[in-house]
């Protein structure tokens, strides 16, 4: 898909996309593959208590040029409720079409609430490997366990994904993935292994950057065994960048809004996302403005979680010397920095996630997964205290806003989780962050990145120190978080690698958190 084409030719390709098609139009006695297009995997994301969104994407980088045809492919899927697919519960045809990468979104709909199912695709011959996913809980169900996994930051180059070789082994219900799916530069000096490509510019170098990371033996497996929760964070599109303003950590374009809807698209080609985040944002697109990813899951009355986008409609960061990217300064001396109209979330998603959290009763836990640190976080440096400009520091009011949404909704045990640091960072969301006996109104779980490169063990002490409202803050290693909530407690563990540059790492247990319920107290078990 050219991101030129008129409206009307876009639409018309991705509702063509979207069609199920019946099973009788199968026929593809012309096309025979000689190998595998299932390459990058199987996936399965976006669940509701009646749908899940079926993924994968038809590959051949064959040497002398690809089989595929320039045209519509038809894919088989299957979902059964058995491994061997002896008890097939739906079935369909879709279209995979050049103009998406020939990727696959199927939505499947009408299925029985919480429950799992396994799925396969078949195309020319082949079939692909199975995949496991599950539907939510019905909204009134009662639920006694949701157990979930949170990771971000998987730089190709700063390491191996073996991270994902033990998070499969975690007995998961979803996979919430906070941001920095790939990286968007060109090859690097720190890495154990290398990008394949420079810069990232145009919709071929997003995409080819994407088959690069797909092929990775781990993400493939834990993308198969259960639904994943998306949302992204910069290095999607460009280092910093913020809305339509670029970063600086990348090559200069001159339509920096033009490469954005590029890697839009990419991101919707190879993600389980619902196409209503291309079709919803069609104008928006067009114009390089708008794929909508935020949105709700509720599981069960046990818990409610929103995911956020807080790069797409944010204001550019302020007080940054150069003008663009971000910087760590002194915010007193930045007056700019605390203007009342500055976003991060954009107003709509902003009274979105109003409307959501005004219904937060009606679940033992509101979950809010986004892409970056939400507590303030002083450097110390000297006699004054830095802020970074880049997360929700860069962006006071619109956090003091968010906040007054808690109060006034009453949002009981409310659980924040991030990313983007680098860092496992445990701590409060507190009304008043500089006054230590203010409000309490919830707790931060921010996890550590699952290879990617940052951080300053040495200065976590003086850090924790300027900022008591942290009680847990570890900047070496990497890994994921496993949160799992019952009705009586919230338990989190932070899992981490001996060595992300080792591909034989093993891993442990870094600390392991208790929240009982109605408490808004971390009580650390381990």
């Amino acid at each position: 898909m050219n991101i030129s084409l008129s409206k009307r030719a876009l639409l018309k390709h991705l509702i063509a996309a979207t069609v199920v098609y019946p099973l009788s139009s199968f026929s593809q006695a012309n096309i025979r593959f000689n190998k595998n297009p299932f390459v990058l995997g199987v996936a399965s994301g976006s669940p509701t208590e009646d749908s899940v969104v079926l993924w994968t994407r038809l590959v051949d980088e064959s040497l002398f040029g690809s089989e595929l045809p320039a045209n519509a492919i038809e894919v088989k899927w299957e979902l059964a409720n058995d491994h061997q697919f002896a008890n097939v519960i739906q079935a369909g045809v879709s279209l995979a079409l050049p103009e998406l990468a020939h990727s696959v979104h199927a939505e499947v709909r009408n299925l029985p609430s919480n429950r799992w199912f396994y799925y396969r695709f078949t195309a020319g011959g082949k079939v692909s490997q199975v995949g496991k996913t599950r539907t939510l809980p019905a909204a009134n169900a009662s639920i006694d366990r949701l157990r979930m996994a949170y990771a971000s930051c998987q730089h190709y180059e700063h390491g191996y994904f073996t991270a994902y070789k033990y998070m499969r082994e975690e007995d998961l219900d979803l996979v919430m993935f906070l941001g920095d799916y790939i990286y968007e530069s060109g090859p690097g000096q720190k890495g154990v292994r290398s990008h394949d490509s420079g810069p990232l510019i145009h919709l071929d170098d997003y995409r080819k950057r994407y088959v690069l990371y797909k092929k990775d033996a781990y993400l493939q497996a834990m993308h198969a065994a259960c639904p994943w929760l998306m949302t992204w964070d910069d290095h999607e599109v460009q280092n910093d960048y913020a809305a339509l303003n670029p970063g600086t950590h990348g090559p200069y374009v001159a339509d920096f809004p033009k490469r954005r809807a590029a890697a839009y698209q990419a991101y919707y080609e190879h993600m389980p996302i619902r196409a209503s985040a291309l079709i919803d944002g069609i104008d928006g697109l067009l114009k390089g403005s708008e794929m909508r990813i935020y949105g709700n899951f509720r599981f069960g009355s046990l818990a409610n979680i929103a995911i956020l986008d807080d790069r797409q409609y944010r204001d550019p960061n302020i007080c940054t010397p150069s003008g663009q990217g971000s910087a760590t300064f002194d915010p007193q001396a930045c007056p700019d920095l605390f203007s009342e109209t500055r976003t991060l979330l954009g107003k709509t998603q902003e009274q979105w996630l109003s409307g959501v959290l005004k219904d937060s009763g009606k679940s033992a836990w509101n979950v809010i997964g986004q892409p970056t640190l939400y507590a303030q976080r002083y450097f110390p440096s000297g006699n004054k205290l830095l802020v970074w400009n880049d997360g929700w520091d860069g962006f006071p009011a619109a956090r003091k806003r968010l906040n007054q949404v808690f109060i006034q909704n009453k949002v009981k045990n409310l659980v924040i989780f991030g990313g983007d640091v680098h860092e496992n960072w445990v701590g409060y969301i507190k009304d008043d962050y500089d006054n230590p006996l203010s409000k309490t109104l919830g707790v931060e779980f921010c996890g550590t990145s699952v290879t990617t490169i940052g951080g300053g063990e040495k200065y976590i002490a003086s850090r924790l120190a300027k900022n008591p409202h942290f009680i847990f803050a570890q900047a070496s290693k990497k890994g994921y978080g496993i949160a799992q909530f019952t009705p009586a407690e919230l338990t989190v563990t932070l899992k981490v690698l001996s060595d992300a540059q080792d591909a034989n790492s093993g891993i442990e247990s870094l600390a392991k958190f208790r929240v009982d319920s109605g408490s808004n107290r971390i009580t650390q078990i381990n």
